[in-house]
């Protein structure tokens, strides 16, 4: 961060507070300009200068922490209990924003900033391929940031140094072949390179004489500069951090990792649950899906044991794609199938398309079956990211529950519908909180049953596992980083009671030790919608509307839960006093 806005940051907590330096104290402030000074103040220091990267030194980080810390004590002082209905709803994001990069920094995230399946390197990658290009103004800017990458590896592997030597660095059980995410990103054919994406396309406005030396410009940075930090870091993971990473895997075993682990149970979360609670609840759903999915086995004649089923499943051919484009096909069409029956169900509908492609090859090894990538300009639509690596472990009974949930009616329904609402902050609009987000599209799997989908009982069998897998979640991430469990005892938990290839199976538990907390979002947000939705249904009986439902759900954006029963319950207070 650079002095200029640091010291704009200090002058807006000084307005706030009312002791800037011979000014008269400022007329009390309304909600909504303290709100959106704090938010303006806490971009800031989430935002690079242009034609610049992060600032990581310790001063950097440690001032950031310090001007967190003013913005909060700030909203702190503030009564909530005299705000309006959307004004709470405003103080409680920013307060959870402000509390999670501040428990982060206190929690020492920062020396340890990479999980099984990425890390600073490739978010950093994917930033820079994803500029836009406009002009000559936005190309030089570029190449700023492009020659910025070395100071910006070089602190980032200062910390993860500095995390070796005290204890806090990833498992060295989830960083099997994890050099692969660093080396697939230097590249001789430079034209070839990620980095040189943003300079294939020449803007109108520059000339063919401009273009072929900014072009020339960037390939020699990338050369000299990009592809030397990436080999630097690649040989750090290779010589240092590797062979020093922790053995244990359970972040209760950091330093500090009791208080680390429940803080972020409770972050990804957003309940005040114990690790015991959640495992308790696991263990209960993991006992119901498994009686549903035996039924399925049963309704298909299967003769053999429920071991036996899913061995049929992992091995016969038929379950699986030939190629990456039959894959690619066929999550395309579920999703035309599901844009059909959005109407049925939701009154608004995003402006915002999405497409179908396929994970990026450099990170397609240890990545995750499928994710959502959310457009971040209106110039921009979203993707549904199927990774197409290892055919043999990709089923095709598992992707109508998998495109439900990524794509529509999950993640990019919901958030394109956040991202649309300018009548809300932009706080508001771009906030994400997993136990809403990821309990929505867990939600939307199940949503996929009125819909018409699972018709298959293969799919459904698939829709099931998807299920339980996130049930087994609360079981195995509390188990490991709470309980005493085993990497190995997890993934044999994980296996015997779904359906997910081995690989994937693997890939999962290395997922949740790299990133604790996070996995159990899912089941404990669906639970909650599903709870209020039962209540909703019960309630207003003949009166229940599913788009209305939904509407309510979705209005607001991503909330924490307990926002989220607040507003569902007011809707049913207020539907049933006025029909």
């Amino acid at each position: 961060m650079t002095i200029k806005r640091v010291a704009g940051v200090l002058t807006a907590l000084a307005l706030l507070s009312g002791c800037a330096s011979k000014a008269p104290a400022p007329a009390a402030l309304s909600f909504e300009e303290v709100a959106n000074t704090i938010w303006l103040a806490e971009r800031a220091l989430q935002t690079a200068a242009p034609g610049q990267l992060m600032d990581m030194s310790a001063e950097a980080m440690s001032l950031r922490q310090n001007q967190r810390l003013a913005l909060q004590q700030r909203l702190l002082a503030i009564d909530s209990s005299q705000l309006n209905e959307q004004e709470q709803i405003d103080y409680a994001i920013l307060a959870y924003r402000l509390a999670d990069e501040i428990d982060q920094y206190r929690f020492n995230a920062h020396l340890m900033p990479l999980t099984s399946e990425s890390g600073f390197h490739t978010a950093l990658a994917f930033s820079l391929q994803r500029t836009a290009i406009k002009d000559i103004n936005d190309i030089e800017q570029y190449l700023q940031k492009l020659a910025a990458v070395p100071q910006y590896m070089s602190q980032q592997i200062s910390w993860m140094r500095q995390g070796l030597s005290q204890g806090i660095t990833q498992p060295k059980a989830v960083l099997a072949g994890y050099e692969q995410s660093i080396s697939s990103y230097i590249v001789t054919n430079i034209e070839q390179s990620v980095f040189f994406q943003p300079l294939l396309q020449k803007p109108a406005a520059v000339t063919d004489m401009q273009w072929q030396q900014y072009q020339q410009q960037a390939k020699n940075v990338i050369r000299s500069e990009v592809n030397t930090a990436f080999q630097a870091f690649y040989q750090f993971m290779i010589d240092e951090y590797l062979p020093g990473a922790r053995d244990d895997i359970a972040a209760s075993n950091l330093p500090d990792g009791k208080a680390f682990y429940q803080n972020r149970l409770e972050h990804y979360t957003t309940l005040k649950l114990t690790p015991e609670q959640v495992h308790a609840t696991g263990v209960a759903e993991v006992k119901r899906i498994r009686a549903e999915m035996q039924q399925v086995i049963n309704s298909l004649g299967f003769d053999g044991s429920f071991a036996d089923f899913v061995q049929f499943l992992r091995t016969d051919p038929q379950f699986y794609p030939q190629s990456a484009d039959e894959l690619l096909r066929y999550a395309a069409y579920l999703s035309k199938r599901a844009d059909a029956q959005l109407p049925r169900f939701f009154k608004l509908l995003p402006r915002t398309p999405y497409g179908v492609v396929e994970v990026p090859a450099e990170i397609a090894p240890k990545y995750t079956t499928g994710r959502y990538s959310g457009a971040t300009r209106d110039d921009q639509a979203g993707f549904y990211w199927v990774n197409t690596y290892a055919l043999n472990r990709r089923p095709l009974y598992e992707m109508e529950a998998l495109t439900l949930h990524e794509a529509v009616p999950g993640h990019h329904l919901q958030i394109s519908l956040a991202r649309e609402q300018t009548t809300l902050a932009d706080y508001r609009r771009t906030f994400y909180t997993s136990a809403f987000g990821e309990g929505w599209g867990l939600y939307a799997e199940y949503l996929g049953i009125e819909m018409g989908f699972y018709q298959d009982p293969y799919s459904n069998f698939g829709r099931l596992t998807y299920e339980m897998w996130r049930a087994a979640r609360l079981v195995v991430d509390t188990g490991m980083h709470s309980l005493g469990w085993s990497r190995q005892q997890a993934i044999d938990f994980l296996a015997q009671n779904t359906a997910l290839s081995l690989h994937n199976v693997q890939t999962e538990i290395d997922r949740y030790i790299s990133w604790p907390g996070q996995a159990l979002s899912y089941k404990l947000g669906e639970l909650t919608i599903k709870r209020l939705r039962q209540e909703a249904e019960q309630k207003l009986a003949e009166r229940f509307d599913i788009r209305e439902f939904h509407q309510v759900v979705l209005g607001n954006g991503s909330v924490p839960l307990a926002v989220l029963e607040q507003q569902v319950r007011r809707y049913i207070t207020q539907k049933l006093a006025t029909e």
